[in-house]
């Protein structure tokens, strides 16, 4: 596991990885939401699933080169209303300087297909 109770660890090189978090309301029933969009994504493999966290490796298309994908639901005790909370997603490579863009596209990705559901 790489969070604290803060959240996911932070990103080291912006140009080949991302952090997004965001203030949702049904924070249980959307994490379990994108965890199954997750688990969805072509060539993910489910390194590590629990109540509030999730891991995997997404793999590119012609190279496969891996990216690590964790979610995060943070602790809602700090909320009135229990059902609000916190959902940090981070993608980030293993290999190279520079992804062009393709692990904030998935985490943008994610957020955009919770909105649909």
């Amino acid at each position: 596991m790489n969070f604290t109770a803060q959240g996911l660890a932070p990103i080291t090189n912006p140009l080949n990885s991302a952090l997004v978090e965001k203030k949702l309301i049904n924070v249980d029933q959307k994490f379990t939401q994108l965890v199954s969009l997750a688990e969805g994504l072509p060539r993910t493999e489910v390194l590590e699933s629990g109540k509030n966290y999730w891991r995997g490796v997404c793999r590119s298309a012609i190279f496969r080169f891996p990216d690590d994908l964790e979610i995060l639901k943070l602790d809602a005790r700090s909320y009135v209303d229990r059902s609000k909370g916190i959902i940090q997603i981070r993608s980030a490579a293993r290999l190279g300087q520079s992804d062009l863009g393709v692990n904030l596209r998935r985490v943008e990705y994610l957020f955009n297909q919770l909105e649909k559901i």
